[in-house]
């Protein structure tokens, strides 16, 4: 794997440190240390999804920015989340805590969509899963380890303020490791983007904007764990309830599951569809909310059905999370990852909007609408499956399109057929070659027949052929003869295609490493 695939992960395990330090803490210490109300609190947190969701928009026009790009939005996102960490470590009234959220809320949502680009850039397609889940680990690991520590600062009486400090630091360091050892992951050959036209693609993307809701339902599905569920198996157990140190032992028990499963089922699952990976995922979150309902109903016994919910939780987290984010990258084009990203981001975002809102009203619910709360978000999992089926199947039939068009080409070279070859491309269509570029049909026709009278019978084998979402990645051996026994060309061609409504937009020859 790219070394600074490792180091982007170090340094996300170091800035998830310093957000561990502050994440269950910073409420406790505003409300009982500083004397602002539970409800004035509860008003400065929220208003850190607001920056958070425009901050998304931003980092993901910016990645895609050559201005910006993704390492240049990794650094002011580190230099913003920074700032924010000040305005807490200062904060004595609700203004100065309004105005740390909603900075710590836009370089938040400035970091995930570069974030996420950035690893895309540096992983090649078959180590996509295994990239993403190593980064998603680095996540874990941090935020278990910086909430441990803080616990045992705050136990042995360490002033609340200093966790700020030490979140601003930790900030700092990630800004100062990516400036020095992560170049810009954004190739200087990906054409600059319209930004309004590459939001307008991006939300014109049928297939990616079904996904979205799709991707929506597992962030609700994940919210549940941190919401609605320890609510459950507190208060409407029949077999009595957990008490707080059961509760804390099974959350736990969740997250090492989790972490001790990232990289060997992503290692594992890494030659199957990132759309078969995400109906796996569905059908073990579906069994999960089973599990929680059998837990519910039993009059003894309540922990092995729990044990099984949790471990099928865990298990659907880890499959999910790196073949969303690898399947996200096979849906975008490559000018386009930021903002497809950007758009990935606030699924997370609705999500938990929306997961914590429904779970409550549920909780708030007699008995026996609280237990059936879990066959509903079961039922659920399998729409979501059906979706999911429909969506790949889709792809699939836009992919024997791609590859007949491909054929199609070759055959066009082959037959040395200018008219063919052209006809394959969109009216703005172009071909990129070294240090030549050739834009609309008429001149890519009238450029392709000045260069088959310079060659003589053509030969083509397809060596191999990537299919991905609107993209086709071909390597092929061009063979040309002709037939004077010195006139002979022998090579091997990388192409990538960019396809628009079933025609070809952009052709990109021997594009650079």
């Amino acid at each position: 794997m790219n070394r600074s695939v490792w180091v982007l992960a170090a340094g996300r395990l170091l800035s998830q440190i310093g957000t561990g330090f502050t994440l269950f803490y910073a409420a406790i210490f505003f409300v009982n240390e500083v004397g602002l109300t539970a409800t004035a609190v509860g008003f400065a947190l929220g208003s850190q999804s607001l920056s958070g969701i425009v901050g998304r928009f931003l980092g993901g026009m910016g990645a895609d920015s050559p201005r910006w790009g993704r390492r240049g939005i990794l650094l002011l996102s580190a230099l913003i989340s920074a700032l924010a960490d000040v305005a807490f470590a200062l904060a004595h009234n609700l203004p100065t805590l309004v105005l740390g959220n909603l900075l710590m809320g836009l370089g938040v949502g400035l970091y995930w969509p570069a974030a996420e680009a950035a690893v895309a850039d540096l992983a090649n397609p078959v180590q996509r899963n295994e990239a993403f889940a190593l980064t998603r680990l680095a996540d874990l690991l941090g935020l278990g380890i910086g909430t441990v520590v803080a616990g045992q600062w705050i136990a042995w009486g360490g002033n609340y303020r200093n966790l700020f400090v030490g979140d601003g630091i930790s900030f700092l360091l990630f800004m100062v490791l990516i400036y020095w050892t992560i170049p810009e992951t954004r190739s200087p050959q990906t054409p600059s983007t319209n930004f309004a036209q590459g939001w307008l693609h991006a939300f014109g993307d049928r297939t990616f904007m079904i996904y979205c809701a799709v991707n929506i339902l597992f962030t609700t599905y994940i919210s549940q764990i941190q919401s609605a569920l320890p609510l459950y198996f507190t208060n409407f157990l029949r077999s009595g309830g957990f008490n707080p140190a059961e509760l804390s032992g099974l959350m736990t028990f969740h997250l090492a599951l989790a972490v001790l499963l990232q990289l060997p089922i992503a290692r594992w699952l890494k030659g199957f569809s990132r759309w078969h990976v995400l109906m796996f995922s569905l059908l073990l979150w579906g069994g999960g909310f089973v599990a929680v309902w059998r837990t519910g109903v039993v009059a003894t016994g309540a922990m092995i059905p729990a044990l099984i919910a949790l471990s099928l939780f865990a298990l659907g987290t880890v499959t999910y999370t790196p073949a969303a984010s690898a399947l996200v990258v096979d849906l975008a084009p490559e000018s386009l990852r930021g903002i497809y990203f950007s758009l990935n981001s606030q699924c997370w975002a609705v999500g938990y909007l929306i997961g914590p809102a429904v779970g409550g009203w549920a909780m708030d619910q007699e008995p026996g609408i609280v237990d059936q709360y879990w066959w509903l978000l079961a039922l659920g999992s399998l729409g979501g499956f059906g979706v999911l089926w429909l969506l790949w199947s889709a792809v699939q039939r836009q992919q024997r399109q791609i590859k007949a068009l491909v054929m199609a080409a070759a055959q066009a070279c082959m037959a040395q057929d200018a008219a063919a070859f052209a006809a394959l491309f969109t009216s703005g269509g172009e071909v990129v070659l070294k240090g030549q570029k050739i834009q609309g049909r008429e001149a890519i026709a009238q450029v392709t027949a000045a260069y088959f009278a310079t060659c003589g019978e053509i030969a083509i084998a397809l060596e191999e052929i990537t299919l991905q979402h609107n993209r086709a990645e071909i390597r092929w051996h061009w063979h040309s003869d002709k037939g004077d026994g010195y006139t002979v060309t022998n090579r091997h061609n990388h192409i990538i295609l960019d396809i628009e409504n079933g025609k070809i937009h952009r052709w990109q020859e021997d594009p650079p490493a």
